[in-house]
């Protein structure tokens, strides 16, 4: 049973993450009133305001930025406390939190926590699905599962999975446009831009003989959810990037065919992010990582 001190940080801290007080009460299982007496007890106590309430939302102010900061930080030590406390342990228990892409993880990481619960039934796994890259250092997540490479120096990485990328078309949008000889002529064909984060708009860059070139391409269908733009190439929309991940079956079956397969782009590999070594990482921790790499292993094989 944890402590009161320890209990009332883990309130503030999903008040702060889910900018709601009713989101907060219903992840604790409390009664909104029961929530916002609870918030208004620490401001008394306190001697200060840690919120900025209004009928939608909630905002923090400068002592509830303080407090969150320090909050989340103790609720950490807490937990490697426990991890270091508890290591001789064979079977990984405790807290699990997870950040995952939005399409692939509620496709393809959400099936392989099922497995992985029933593969360690005393560690609780919470799962966060997000459209953009968090701070997994302030947002307290213990690991990210992302494609690609992220610009934070502070985090270690594991490739779980290689994944190419393709430029891919319908048969029929090139039988009724043609087909691209050169990256010039990309520049006249429809290509359909998936909008990722903060990428330049419609520039697309491809490997060739050791060195980078960069296209920018036009087209009226764009999008930031992935499978909506491979929707939109199937029905002979135009020219996209995917990935290997993505199209595989689709150019297995003809639905889809490569263009232009001289000219690279960067992979899009998978990767599961983490902060600190491996050495001190929790069992639960290790053992799920293990679990990935061993699933998306087998998928490669």
């Amino acid at each position: 049973m944890k402590s009161d001190s320890a209990s009332e940080l883990e309130f503030f801290v999903l008040v702060a993450r889910h900018s709601s007080l009713s989101a907060a009460a219903r992840a604790l299982d409390l009664t909104p009133p029961a929530a916002s007496k609870r918030l208004a007890q620490m401001e008394q106590r306190l001697g200060v305001q840690l919120v900025n309430r209004t009928t939608r939302s909630i905002g923090l102010t400068s002592e509830g930025e303080t407090y969150l900061r320090h909050a989340t930080r103790i609720l950490a030590e807490i937990r490697e406390m426990e991890d270091a406390v508890s290591l001789g342990r064979s079977a990984p228990r405790g807290l699990l939190r997870v950040n995952a892409t939005l399409g692939f993880g509620r496709t393809t990481i959400a099936p392989l926590i099922s497995q992985f619960a029933r593969r360690y039934p005393e560690v609780e796994v919470q799962v966060e699905v997000t459209d953009r890259p968090v701070d997994l250092v302030e947002s307290g997540f213990d690991l990210a599962i992302r494609f690609g490479t992220l610009p934070d120096r502070r985090l270690n990485a594991r490739r779980i999975m290689s994944n190419r990328r393709f430029l891919c078309a319908s048969p029929k949008y090139l039988e009724r446009h043609g087909t691209p000889r050169t990256l010039a002529d990309l520049a006249q064909h429809r290509c359909i831009i998936h909008r990722q984060n903060d990428d330049a708009y419609g520039i697309w860059r491809f490997i060739h003989k050791d060195h980078t070139e960069v296209v920018k391409v036009h087209g009226s269908l764009s999008s930031n959810d992935g499978d909506i733009v491979l929707g939109w190439a199937l029905d002979g929309h135009g020219i996209l990037i995917r990935s290997e991940w993505d199209a595989a079956r689709y150019l297995e079956s003809g639905r889809l065919r490569i263009v232009l397969p001289a000219f690279e782009l960067p992979s899009a590999d998978l990767f599961v992010y983490y902060a600190g070594g491996r050495a001190n990482q929790p069992v639960r921790t290790r053992a799920f990582i293990d679990f990935l790499v061993e699933h998306f292993r087998k998928g490669q094989s």
